[in-house]
């Protein structure tokens, strides 16, 4: 048992930053199955991040002196009670609400994994443990999500984290560990480090476009599987495990990673605002840098907001705060821009396919009837990206006309995927300018120093 406290423990760091963007390519599957509204399934992402962001330094704060191990196992078990909550939720109602418990139990957590984690294996390493852990949930989190939703179904992204916590109450418990000592008497309590909290946040909001505009592109837009979408964006966590050796290969300063890993971010995000096609090849190389950017700022901001500040576990919180933060600003900003431009697309997008069913070979009193089912569907998914299929299957077409009917269905997908393509473009650009406001604070000259 004790030599898996310290994976358990990392593995439920892992968890909770994962479910910032977990439910990602579950959230068409929770709008169909609980039947609600766009901008009410939107709170299941929304809630928990406003929520871990907001409690993490007052968790921090009022349980400093509280012994990790009780903090910790404590946290970890009402994470594991609101993740059975959600697996069993009937209503997006509840849903939300156990998704507020789940932060709350996960702000505790992480508060109480990290001193457990520098218990266990010092405090350079501890620390490192910590920091990688949250990196590759947070990397891996929409393709966990993706794979379990299309293998099983969105209640099981839930259902599997609770084993998994279960096992990590008694690994926390076991770990003996006094309450959290005083800063010494010769340090003064350090102010946050805002250079490296602010650098986080705005980094954490451009990659909102790659970690949810963009799984929304592919299953939404482009009409991908969720496992199909959770496989491509798997190029993410790749690339971001590969920084790590080049780093160490190239050894540049601090300065020059973050300021480079921000560059990439931008130009990965600039990338996907100008896909020549929906074709999943062409996301890859984005993709691949925006994990490289990812690999080679999240931990080393991290580390550089809590290097040499006491109380470490507040300056930890500082970072959480920013992280989740910032997905939520990333969201405020970057939903609406991409839900206008889908309004704007749908005229130009009808136009089209008027034009294309006019021009196919069909008999006029199929075109008729196909252009008031398509029109049926065209209004009852109106602010989304329309799946045709249902007009062209309910429609009465004879045999010799059906390869006809097949190909036109064919080029009206194509003109939806191209105009989804267009709608996302002005979104990836904006994430795009908040990575290189991230690297406008890196490069910055630097701030009045301050203790």
């Amino acid at each position: 048992m004790r030599r898996a406290v310290a994976p358990l423990i990392a593995v439920t760091v892992a968890l909770v930053l994962a479910d910032s963007a977990i439910v990602t390519l579950a959230l068409p599957d929770i709008l169909l199955n609980l039947d609600t509204t766009v901008a009410e399934v939107a709170w299941v992402l929304i809630s928990f991040n406003l929520v871990l962001g907001l409690v993490a330094v007052p968790t921090a704060v009022g349980f400093r002196r509280a012994q990790p191990r009780l903090l910790g196992a404590g946290g970890i078990a009402v994470f594991a009670a609101a993740s059975a909550w959600c697996a069993v939720a009937r209503s997006i109602e509840l849903l939300i609400a156990a998704r507020c418990v789940q932060a709350l139990g996960g702000a505790l957590a992480l508060v109480g994994c990290l001193e457990i984690l520098v218990a266990l294996y010092g405090e350079r390493r501890g620390i490192a443990t910590w920091i990688s852990a949250g990196v590759i949930g947070t990397a891996t989190g929409p393709v966990a999500g993706g794979l379990l939703t299309q293998a099983f179904s969105w209640q099981a992204i839930f259902v599997v984290q609770v084993p998994f916590a279960v096992l990590a109450v008694p690994a926390a418990l076991a770990v003996r560990s006094g309450p959290l000592a005083a800063p010494p008497a010769e340090f003064v309590r350090h102010r946050p480090a805002v250079r490296a909290n602010l650098t986080l946040a705005l980094l954490s909001a451009a990659l909102t476009a790659a970690l949810f505009l963009l799984v929304l592109l592919l299953v939404n837009g482009w009409g991908q599987s969720p496992a199909a979408a959770a496989l491509t964006v798997s190029v993410v966590p790749v690339a971001a495990l590969a920084a790590r050796p080049l780093v160490r290969l190239l050894r540049p300063s601090s300065v020059v990673e973050v300021g480079v890993g921000c560059f990439l971010v931008a130009g990965g995000l600039a990338g996907l605002a100008v896909l020549p096609s929906a074709e999943l090849a062409w996301t890859v190389a984005p993709q691949a840098l925006i994990g490289l950017g990812l690999g080679l700022t999240v931990d080393q901001l991290t580390v550089r907001a809590m290097h040499l500040r006491l109380p470490r576990v507040e300056h930890a919180s500082w970072t959480i705060s920013a992280r989740h933060l910032g997905v939520v600003v990333g969201l405020a900003i970057l939903t609406p821009i991409f839900t206008a431009d889908l309004m704007d697309a749908q005229v130009p997008a009808e136009q089209a396919i008027t034009a294309l069913v006019l021009d196919a070979p069909l008999p006029a009193q199929d075109k008729v009837a196909l252009a008031r089912a398509l029109g049926e569907e065209l209004t009852e998914q109106q602010g989304q990206v329309p799946d045709l299929h249902d007009a062209f299957a309910a429609a009465d077409i004879s045999a010799e006309f059906r390869p006809a009917a097949a190909q036109l269905e064919q080029d009206l997908d194509a003109q939806l995927e191209r105009a989804a393509t267009h709608a996302f473009r002005d979104s990836f650009l904006a994430g795009a300018l908040l990575a290189l406001l991230a690297l406008l604070t890196v490069a910055a000259p630097p701030w009045r120093r301050t203790p």
